[in-house]
C-alpha cells in the first residue's frame, strides 16, 4: 500500500484515543473498517505498531517511532492548509505543569533555548483532574498530565490533548531483593510486599495498579501512601522499607534496582493538553516537541527500559 496522510491521521488517532473503537468513531469509520486499516499500515511497515490489550492498544517501541514521525508530517502539511497563525515570538508568556514527573524540567528547558524571549512559569500539579480544571479555569497555559490505557483524560470540549508517550510501569526493589537478579519480576511474586503507592490522581492510578494486583491474584496487605521526591523514595526502599511501581525513567543505582514486570500489566501515558485557541498552535508545536524530545532522552538514559525493549520488541530501538 502507498502510505498517505490520511493513513498517518489514523495512527495518531489511534494512539491519542488508545482504542481502535474510540478512534473509529470520532473518525466515522467502523470498528472493523479501521482495525483492517491499522493490519494493512502494520503489514506495510513490517511490524506491530501497537499492542492489544483488553483495555484497548498501546504504542509499540516501533509504533511510538512511527507515530512520531507521522505527527511531524501531519504538522507541515496542516501548516500548508492552514491561515498563518500568530508568531510565536508574539507570545511573552507560558503557565506550563506537569504532574510527577521528570518531563517538566528537561521541556522547560528546551522552551527557553527555542522560544528564548517567551517567559515560561512551571508548576507542579500532581492531579490531572487539578490541572484540566486550572486550563478550563484560564489559570494555566499548558499542562503535561498523564493517564492510562482505557482510562482517557477526562476534561471539557474547550481543552484538547495530544500524546507524547505510552510507556510501561516498572517496579523498583532494593538491591538484596529475593529478585533482584530477575530479568522481569512477575507481579504475583510481589504479593506479599510492602507498597509505596503515590495517592489518587484523578485519572485512573492507583486504581489500575490495584487492579493489576487482583488480575495477578492478590491485593497488598501492606501500602504506604507516598508524594515526595524521588530520592526519598529511592532511600526508603534502599533501606528495604517497601518497594514502588515506578515509570519507566526512574534509574537504578544507590541501593534500588528497577525491574520490568513479565507481560507489562501496567502502563502510563502522557499528555499534553491546553485549551484550544488560548495560546497559538506555534507555540503548541514547539512544546509538543520539547515535551517529546525531553522524554526520549530519558528513556534512552533507563537501561531497564532499554533492555525491557530490547527483549520486547527484538532490538527495535525507541
Amino acid at each position: 500500500m502507498d502510505v498517505e496522510v490520511r493513513h498517518l491521521r489514523v495512527l495518531c488517532s489511534i494512539a491519542d484515543a488508545g482504542s481502535v473503537a474510540q478512534a473509529a468513531r470520532s473518525l466515522g469509520y467502523s470498528q472493523q473498517a479501521l482495525s483492517a486499516q491499522l493490519w494493512r499500515m502494520e503489514r506495510h511497515f513490517g511490524q506491530r505498531l501497537f499492542d492489544r490489550t483488553s483495555a484497548g492498544v498501546v504504542l509499540t517501541a516501533h509504533g511510538a517511532l512511527i507515530v512520531a514521525r507521522s505527527r511531524d508530517i501531519i504538522t507541515r502539511v496542516d501548516g500548508i492548509n492552514r491561515p498563518a497563525d500568530l508568531p510565536a515570538a508574539a507570545v511573552r508568556s507560558l503557565r506550563l505543569a506537569a504532574t510527577n514527573t521528570p518531563l517538566l524540567a528537561g521541556t522547560a528547558g528546551r522552551m527557553k533555548l527555542q522560544l528564548p524571549d517567551v517567559a515560561t512559569t512551571v508548576r507542579s500539579v500532581y492531579s490531572s483532574t487539578q490541572m484540566v480544571q486550572l486550563l478550563d479555569d484560564g489559570q494555566l497555559d499548558a499542562a503535561i498530565a498523564a493517564d492510562y490505557p482505557g482510562r482517557e483524560l477526562q476534561h471539557s470540549p474547550a481543552i484538547v490533548h495530544r500524546a507524547i508517550a505510552t510507556e510501561p510501569i516498572f517496579v523498583a526493589l532494593p538491591e538484596g531483593h529475593r529478585l533482584h537478579d530477575r530479568l522481569e519480576v512477575p507481579l504475583s511474586d510481589l504479593a506479599d510486599e510492602t507498597w509505596f503507592v503515590t495517592p489518587d490522581d484523578g485519572a485512573g492510578w492507583p486504581e489500575n495498579f490495584f487492579g493489576a494486583c487482583r488480575a495477578a491474584g492478590f491485593t497488598p496487605t501492606t501500602v504506604h501512601e507516598y508524594l515526595g521526591d524521588r530520592r526519598q523514595l529511592r532511600r526508603m526502599i534502599a533501606e528495604g522499607l517497601g518497594i514502588s511501581p515506578v515509570q519507566a525513567t526512574f534509574g537504578a543505582g544507590d541501593g534500588v534496582v528497577v525491574k520490568a514486570l513479565r507481560g507489562t500489566p501496567l502502563w502510563c501515558r502522557y499528555v499534553l493538553a491546553w485549551k484550544a485557541g488560548a495560546i497559538p498552535e506555534s507555540v503548541i508545536e514547539v512544546l509538543f516537541a520539547a515535551a517529546s524530545s525531553t522524554h526520549h532522552d530519558l528513556i534512552g538514559k533507563s537501561t531497564a527500559f532499554r533492555s525491557w525493549a530490547t527483549r520486547t520488541y527484538k532490538g527495535v530501538g525507541v
